[in-house]
């Protein structure tokens, strides 16, 4: 389409602007790219610390809970004790126009364990302390995992659109521009001809 456009010097004006500002959008989208992509790797770096943190976290949990288990029985009535947690907090930080999350718990004031110190003994409490850590960890990782989700899609389409201006636009308004300018320089050759042929027929 842009090698149909007229030849004059007002395309050419409009072309080289247009090829400028594709230029500029491609400079701008890759650097936005890569600083995605450098957020991300440091997110799934991120991610792998914390996965192993769960890890280790519900081994020793569960190693407490066994031996509380062992000591005061099967403990399912002290665990319904423990209230559902619903003081998840959700809110957003922007990087590069990508909105991610941030997952917090709000923890109470008076953060004690919910079942009586008669009925439980040290493992148990350590068990519930271990169980807390695994639900912040799991907090943390579902933000951590869906923020590198985020980022790599945001990533695709960066691509994708970087792409299209370096092999599509940027190519044609580079074909628009020689095709215009040998046009002109042409027609400026047969101008000047033309008026030396005239000037010659004055002169005789």
């Amino acid at each position: 389409m842009l090698n149909q456009v007229a030849p004059t010097k007002g395309n050419l004006i409009a072309i080289k602007k247009s090829y400028s500002l594709s230029k500029l959008g491609f400079e701008l989208l890759d650097r936005k790219r890569n600083i995605l992509i450098r957020e991300m790797m440091t997110l799934i770096e991120k991610a792998e610390e914390i996965q192993n943190s769960i890890d280790t976290a519900y081994s020793k949990a569960f190693t407490m809970l066994h031996k509380a288990n062992i000591a005061l029985g099967v403990c399912k009535e002290l665990s319904l004790a423990v209230p559902i947690e619903s003081r998840l907090k959700l809110s957003f930080r922007s990087v590069m126009g990508v909105e991610i999350p941030i997952v917090q718990f709000m923890e109470m004031e008076n953060s004690t364990v919910p079942f009586g110190l008669y009925n439980s003994n040290s493992d148990l409490d350590k068990a519930y302390a271990c169980f807390r850590e695994v639900r912040r960890l799991t907090a943390e990782l579902a933000e951590v995992e869906t923020s590198v989700y985020l980022l790599a899609n945001a990533i695709k389409k960066t691509q994708k659109r970087a792409n299209a201006l370096k092999n599509i636009m940027i190519p044609k308004f580079e074909n628009s521009i020689i095709s215009i300018t040998e046009a002109l320089e042409e027609k400026e050759r047969e101008e000047f001809s033309r008026l030396k042929v005239i000037k010659n027929l004055k002169e005789k």
